[in-house]
């Protein structure tokens, strides 16, 4: 009679311990392997950041309606039924600040005549209204002129040409003056050497260099290029005109590209500060970090909620004024809402006395907005260097 034997079992390709599951119980190692079509890798790199199945269903409602609900569930232990903290956190911060720049990119900073004609070209001249905007246009030129005129690289033929060049400048200002029936601007004395231009003494116009002796040179080159580029954006933006509209506009998405990163370092901060204003209440770090990233989640998801409802609001205002009033009233109560989650959520949490509550609310808000100013101040610098 035949013996039954048994089927061999799946090993583990890392230990050799026999499975009883997707994941090895020895050494962890999930069965699947990584050598997969690109397809599946695309589906996880998804499933990574947003997983959206019915743990979002779970997580939202309360996220938004119950403060402090989620950070509660974590500590007990119910973690399954919810989106991580982190993910949450993450995911809503990239959505909350696309959406922000996308508010922002169509901001128009600067009057319609500086981009009709750049103050750099006899058409500003032109078009000045006043006899003070002629002659304003008229130095900054003739400042511009006289700088390369100074230059001892600039070749003597140049020279001469800028010079002429100076004339051309000097008859439009004139004929703009006499239209404008003021006095006309005398010509230079003979021989006179061109005068320094103001923005030649600017720091903006100042060589950098960047000497660290504790940092290596590759560092230093990079920390050298950034604030060469944060000068020649402010010496953009004083130029007015196109070079002011770009140097915004590049300003702007370097700023916007780094608020990420700043948010992402600011949340160990704010657990930092609970964990110094909550140190005799005897939880872990770990734990003001859950709370933390909730509270971030929470605010970047009513950022995301405000603009997504600001952008509706400009779209059914022309046709609907009475629904983009409400709309309107429901973003207030969003913004009341705001500080009033965040406080609930933390006598929730910490479970101290109202007064002591607010008081601590009071504080930990206080060191915290400060905090945070002082890294979008760094971020707007670090922007700007693009």
């Amino acid at each position: 009679m035949n013996e039954l034997t048994p089927s061999p079992a799946l090993l583990c390709a890392n230990c050799g311990t026999a499975l009883q599951g997707e994941f090895c119980h020895a050494c962890g190692q999930s069965i699947h392997s990584v050598i997969r079509p690109v397809s599946h890798m695309l589906e996880d790199a998804g499933d990574l950041f947003l997983h959206m199945d019915e743990r979002i269903v779970h997580t939202l409602p309360p996220l938004y309606t119950k403060p402090g609900f989620l950070t509660l569930e974590y500590f007990s232990g119910r973690r399954i039924r919810y989106v991580a903290p982190f993910r949450l956190m993450f995911v809503f911060c990239l959505l909350a600040f696309f959406f922000v720049h996308l508010a922002f990119s169509d901001v128009r900073f600067g009057d319609d005549d500086d981009e009709a004609a750049p103050p750099d070209s006899v058409g500003a001249i032109h078009a000045a209204k006043t006899p003070e905007d002629v002659r304003r246009l008229y130095d900054a030129q003739i400042g511009e002129l006289d700088a390369t005129i100074a230059n001892p690289e600039v070749p003597a033929a140049t020279k001469k040409a800028l010079e002429f060049g100076q004339g051309l400048v000097r008859d439009a200002a004139n004929r703009r003056l006499a239209e404008l029936k003021a006095d006309p601007i005398p010509a230079p004395a003979a021989g006179a050497a061109p005068a320094a231009r103001d923005d030649d003494l600017k720091w903006t116009h100042e060589p950098t260099v960047v000497d660290i002796a504790w940092l290596p040179d590759v560092v230093t080159r990079r920390i050298a290029v950034g604030i060469g580029h944060f000068k020649a954006n402010i010496a953009r933006l004083e130029e007015g005109g196109e070079a002011k509209a770009e140097a915004l506009k590049r300003m702007g998405e370097g700023f916007f590209s780094v608020l990420p990163q700043t948010m992402l370092v600011m949340i160990p901060v704010f657990a930092l500060i609970l964990k110094l204003f909550y140190a005799f209440r005897r939880r872990l770090y770990m734990e003001h970090i859950i709370v933390a990233l909730h509270s971030h989640a929470f605010l970047f998801l009513s950022l995301l909620l405000l603009m997504v409802l600001g952008f509706a609001k400009d779209a059914i205002r022309p046709h609907a004024w009475p629904a983009a009033s409400l709309i309107g009233l429901v973003q207030g109560i969003m913004w009341v809402w705001m500080p009033v989650y965040l406080l609930i959520m933390q006598k929730r949490v910490y479970r101290q006395a109202w007064p002591m509550t607010i008081l601590k609310y009071w504080l930990i808000g206080s060191v915290y907005f400060w905090l945070l100013l002082f890294a979008l101040t760094v971020a707007f610098f670090i922007g700007a260097s693009h």
